[in-house]
């Protein structure tokens, strides 16, 4: 659509709340907005342009078109909104770091021994999650007290498999496992550690205390004092554990704190949790782009995605400045987690106080990345003088050729700004039409590839390196060169060269120039992680390809099994072998009643073993 036919489509909308949804000519979506009044809201794009910050201006210049989505009060609207803008993570939304996830504690339920671990979400496997919390090395902390506390194993054996194998390992004789590995210990026993393990993650610690303190007491009372004492120590345990869980957490917290400081460069959004009135746990995520967006519309956001993605919140937060929407968000809150939870603006006082020390530490914690920041000016810096280049470089781009003789022929491209991973410039290639493997060939393909691709006014590859790095030596090198030059580009390129570990080891140009990198380690480092990370990337690549060959060559032979639903088969059973060995009433569940017909009769054909 054209920027007029934009504009007559936002004047035509109706003055009801909704949702709106921006889109590219590709109809990726790039925004997400939610109004009172749609028609107000998103005329508002399309009128009077120099009053627009840079980023909304990048935006509209960017929209093809869009959609809306009527609500029937303000609140729906918002909860739509927050639905929308974690589905998509559009790129002109303000979003905390999409690789930040809050983990859960997993428990393996359907085992014969259940066991806890980690998990980045939910999943519909059969097993039971807590969660989430607010990082992984705090929610490890509380695995590792629930066992210390219930004496629970920490070794690597599986049960029943281990039983009896061994001799019990170290962590028996200390007195911190109960040796579930013996043959004497009874399963029942292993049962009932990991009951209270999950009454302790529910936050139920009296009621488990209260057992634990009548069970202490008659063993005192039949005089098996050494019982008694073991006892005593687990109370002691579990009281400790209480306390690091609520710190942890966060969710059962009497207060929140929440603070933000926007810098030049990076902003930095800041929770501090308060249990029983004392500072219990911080939680602080860095926005590493310019906001740009007015404060209380940039604090608006971020709550809504911090706590939309928590099950259980405290009663009270605390803003940092008046939020337009409160009321909607309040409402939102409150429903999720099952009690009323009070947005309060304090503006003097205790409270005050409170927001006071949550900006404090949002500001220096942009302090703080803002040196890291500089320490990578340095290193660029270095770089650049090493490499004799007219100027540090920011933006590196490294790319490496992998194959399996003269198939699955894969190419990486890896991204580094300020000395730092840009995963979401990475790219990968498969290359074509090629007969044998050619890595002056393969290279030469890819390169042209992604050049022409920037020449054509393709957005994902429309920034241009600093610098090229190639995996290989002087030969590479020259291949990139001459791409460049055919493309009328201007990069300084160069290889990365290998010692014969395998390691790396010096840069060299396309003349052949040598370059030691050896003489300052950070340099060093960085080349070596560089030339790491894109070999790396190219390996999973050709991995996965070869893993989809592999999955779709047997159910590619099945009459009516077709690409759609060869995927849904995989999706639903993960695994061929799974596939094969499946009913046919859970074959059903996952395709049409006909396929699955297919799919079992195929596998039972004489030949095929179930």
């Amino acid at each position: 659509m054209t920027f007029e036919e934009l504009k007559e489509k936002a004047h035509g909308l109706p003055l009801k709340p909704g949702v709106y949804i921006m889109q590219d000519a590709k109809n990726e979506v790039i925004y997400v907005g939610k109004a009172k009044a749609l028609k107000n809201r998103v005329s508002q794009y399309f009128a009077d342009l120099a009053s627009h910050t840079e980023k909304t201006r990048a935006m509209v210049s960017q929209i093809d078109h869009f959609d809306v989505i009527i609500a029937d009060s303000e609140f729906e609207a918002l909860v739509l909104e927050c639905s929308l803008i974690k589905r998509h993570q559009p790129k002109y939304n303000i979003l905390l770091k999409d690789d930040k996830g809050y983990p859960y504690i997993r428990l393996t339920v359907q085992e014969a021994y259940p066991r806890f671990s980690l998990a980045n979400k939910v999943a519909e496997d059969g097993a039971r999650y807590f969660g989430p919390y607010g990082s992984r090395g705090a929610s490890q902390a509380i695995i590792d007290a629930l066992r210390a506390a219930l004496r629970l194993p920490v070794c690597g054996k599986r049960f029943p498999r281990d039983i009896g194998k061994e001799r019990p390992c170290l962590y028996y004789r200390m007195g911190q496992c109960d040796g579930y590995c013996r043959k004497e210990m009874d399963q029942s026993r292993y049962r009932e550690n990991i009951d209270q393990a999950v009454r302790l993650l529910e936050g139920k610690y009296d009621e488990v205390l209260s057992d634990l303190s009548a069970e202490m007491e008659r063993a005192a009372e039949e005089l098996r004092f050494e019982k008694a004492a073991e006892l005593r120590d687990r109370m002691r345990a579990i009281e400790l554990l209480g306390k690091r869980q609520k710190v942890v957490a966060g969710s059962l917290s009497d207060t929140d704190v929440v603070g933000f400081h926007r810098g030049e460069a990076k902003s930095c959004f800041v929770v501090l949790h308060y249990a029983d009135g004392d500072l219990a746990a911080k939680d602080m995520d860095l926005i590493e782009t310019p906001v740009e967006e007015a404060r209380e519309d940039t604090v608006s956001a971020l709550i809504k995605q911090y706590y939309g993605s928590r099950g259980s919140l405290p009663r009270q937060i605390l803003l940092p400045c008046e939020i337009e929407d409160e009321v909607p968000v309040m409402r939102m809150l409150s429903e999720a987690c099952g009690h009323r939870v009070s947005l309060v603006t304090p503006q003097r006082g205790a409270k005050m106080d409170l927001i006071r020390l949550a900006n404090k530490n949002a500001v220096e914690e942009v302090e703080r990345a803002t040196s890291r920041e500089e320490r990578a000016s340095k290193l660029m810096e270095a770089l650049g003088r090493m490499l004799g280049l007219p100027r540090a470089p920011r933006r590196i781009e490294a790319y490496d050729i992998s194959n399996t003789g003269d198939t699955n022929i894969v190419a990486s491209m890896t991204v580094f700004v300020d000395g730092r991973p840009l995963k979401r410039d990475y790219r990968h290639f498969k290359l074509r039409d090629m007969e044998h493997a050619d890595d002056y060939g393969s290279m030469e393909q890819v390169l042209t590839r992604r050049f022409r691709r920037y020449l054509d006014g393709d957005e994902k590859f429309g920034a241009l390196p600093d610098l090229l790095f190639i995996d290989g030596g002087e030969n590479h090198a020259r291949v990139a060169l001459r791409v460049l030059e055919e493309n009328r580009l201007s990069i300084p390129v160069f290889g990365m060269v290998k010692d014969d570990r395998h390691r790396t080891r010096a840069l060299v140009d396309p003349a052949g120039g040598e370059i030691g990198i050896q003489q300052i380690p950070a340099v060093f480092a960085l080349v070596g992680r560089i030339q790491e990370e894109t070999h790396r990337f190219a390996i999973e690549f050709q991995r996965l390809q070869q893993s989809k060959q592999v999955r779709g060559s047997v159910l590619d032979r099945i009459p009516g099994v077709g690409e759609k639903r060869r995927t849904e088969l995989l999706r639903h059973f993960k695994s061929v072998k799974a596939i094969r060995s499946a009913s046919l009433t859970e074959l059903e569940a996952a395709v049409p009643k006909h396929t699955a017909r297919a799919v079992y009769d195929y596998f039972r054909l004489p030949g095929e073993t179930p």
